[in-house]
């Protein structure tokens, strides 16, 4: 097996339990046909490498729209909570290097990377919240306007009390129930 690449078992078997996600929660993508996904997955194994990662680490990753003008498939993490293999992670490389002790396992940029995903942004979180109710007893960070990072500063949002809120950390933070959620297109 190459290093993004899954065999052809794992593929197979990765595929049927996507479809499944896919059909028990047809609420988040209406209009949608699987046939039409799984085409795009099987072209590009790369990005279904990167679905699997997302699964791995607790994503439950699923697809929750269609793009109008690529006509790509967007798939996000869909699991109740931050995803348990992506908590305790501070915001990015440079807050991880300004850590002297105590230092996380790795960042949420740098993770997201390795596993080729993106990071969601507030928006795409709030959006995201409209398809089910999640992080309800953890928290996510969400990709960090310049302007905040610049000062030393990361955001990430929750749902608490039936209401998003976005609050900010130092982004060489680090909590046991904080995590990130990403996204992917395919």
């Amino acid at each position: 097996m190459s290093k993004k690449k899954l065999s052809q078992n794992e593929n197979g078997e990765f595929l049927k339990d996507l479809k499944l996600r896919f059909e028990k929660n047809m609420k988040r993508h209406k209009g949608i046909e699987w046939t039409k996904v799984q085409a795009k997955l099987e072209a590009k194994p790369e990005k279904l490498w990167s679905l699997n990662e997302m699964e791995i680490s607790g994503g439950e990753p699923d697809v929750i729209g269609q793009d109008k003008k690529s006509g790509e498939y967007i798939f996000c993490d869909c699991s109740a909570e931050s995803p348990a293999g992506r908590r305790s992670l501070c915001y990015d490389r440079q807050a991880l290097n300004s850590r002297k002790e105590h230092k996380p396992k790795n960042s949420a940029m740098d993770m997201a990377t390795e596993m080729g995903i993106e990071i969601l942004t507030e928006e795409e979180y709030r959006e995201l919240q409209k398809l089910g109710n999640f992080d309800t007893k953890t928290s996510s960070w969400v990709a960090t306007p310049g302007e905040i990072r610049k000062l030393g500063g990361a955001i990430f949002c929750d749902r608490r009390y039936d209401t998003i809120f976005m609050y900010h950390n130092g982004a060489e933070s680090y909590y046991a129930a904080r995590g990130f959620r990403g996204l992917l297109r395919v």
